[in-house]
């Protein structure tokens, strides 16, 4: 697999970023949420731990547990028992990859920050390239797809055209073919993180938050064991979800609409008054009533139905509750003895310090 870092596209004339002095983040946080990901979580934190030890960079991985029904929990438990620079936020039952990733960034304590799948369509291998992006300056420096592995073309086609439409629509422009697999500076992350709306899609909170970005190609790999928990009805979902969150455009097409059907109606009003006055009114026909009728309904219901959608969500938010609620919390332990770790590799389950070199 070969990446490929390109700027990220702009929309006016950015100035480049400042350089940073540090030649890495002092702690990198790997926030991966996981739903029944015990076929997977074992493979992705060794990938990764062979990518950290070779750059060098300590690290601390933060698992979200979003109410997974399969051994994925006690895997992550197994793995901190081995691994003491792993976190476990376990939350009190499924929320949502959105929500869960949420949680992760609430609990990541690096100065920089990285989202990831545990299905290892996120190669590791792209962390070099990320952090080299940190160090260039960059708040944000994010993985764009260049192909997509595993995927039939019914999915491709669906995520072309909405990437298309959140780019035109949306308040921010939304880079296409890109995920949440990204990293993000201490800055980036406190931005994100003070933005708690309910109804959110990440890909647009983190465009939203804005920053200056930069793009990482690669070819998507599959996955590297089970399946996608993601079916064409979330999908759906949560388009709608990032439609409805990010710009007020079905409500203005919705009042085009609108106004496009009154002016259709009043010409045709205009056209029968005329026609009946100079050749008569002949007896009307019941299929163009019963058309017309059915049309000016299914516009009615449908405008109903996006105004609905945003009053559901005003509904939500002034509730005001809490975006989740974590069953347990076990912090990593990364203090004082993280660069060591590097270099020690695992300690024994059990033990509550590192093997001495």
């Amino acid at each position: 697999m070969k990446a490929t870092p390109s700027p990220a596209p702009s929309h006016g004339a950015a100035p480049k970023p400042r350089p940073r002095a540090e030649t890495r983040p002092a702690l990198l946080s790997v926030v991966c949420p996981a739903y029944n990901e015990a076929e997977t979580l074992t493979a992705f934190h060794k990938a990764l731990s062979k990518v950290m030890r070779r750059l060098g960079q300590p690290f601390e991985v933060v698992f979200v547990n979003d109410g997974s029904r399969d051994g994925t929990l006690a895997l992550m438990r197994a793995l901190r028992d081995v691994h003491p620079n792993t976190a476990i936020v376990d939350l009190s039952r499924n929320f949502g990859k959105e929500v869960a990733v949420t949680a992760g960034l609430d609990h990541a304590r690096g100065d920089a920050v990285v989202v990831m799948d545990a299905d290892l369509q996120d190669p590791p291998a792209l962390l070099e390239d990320f952090i080299e992006g940190w160090r260039e300056g960059y708040d944000v420096v994010y993985a764009k797809r260049r192909t997509r592995a595993g995927e039939n073309w019914l999915k491709k086609t669906t995520a072309a055209l909405f990437y298309k439409l959140m780019s035109r629509a949306g308040a921010a422009p939304l880079p296409e073919n890109v995920g949440d697999y990204r990293l993000m500076s201490r800055k980036a992350v406190d931005a994100v993180c003070a933005m708690r709306e309910h109804h959110r899609m990440m890909k647009g909170v983190f465009a939203w938050a804005g920053f200056a970005s930069k793009a990482v190609l690669f070819d998507r790999p599959a996955r590297v064991a089970g399946a996608t928990k993601w079916n064409y009805w979330k999908l759906w979902t949560l388009s709608i979800e990032g439609v409805t969150s990010t710009t007020l455009a079905p409500l203005k097409i919705a009042t085009y609409l609108g106004f496009a059907v009154s002016a259709a109606a009043f010409a045709m009003g205009g056209f029968y008054f005329v026609k009946a006055a100079l050749f008569g009114d002949p007896v009307p026909g019941f299929p163009t009533l019963a058309t017309l009728i059915l049309f000016l309904g299914g516009v009615q219901l449908t405008v109903l139905g996006v105004m609905g959608e945003y009053l559901g969500r005003v509904f939500n938010e002034t509730k005001n509750r809490p975006l989740y609620f974590a069953a347990e919390v076990e912090p990593s332990d990364v203090g004082g003895t993280v660069a060591q770790s590097l270099a020690d590799g695992p300690r024994a389950p059990g033990r509550n310090a590192w093997p001495a070199a």
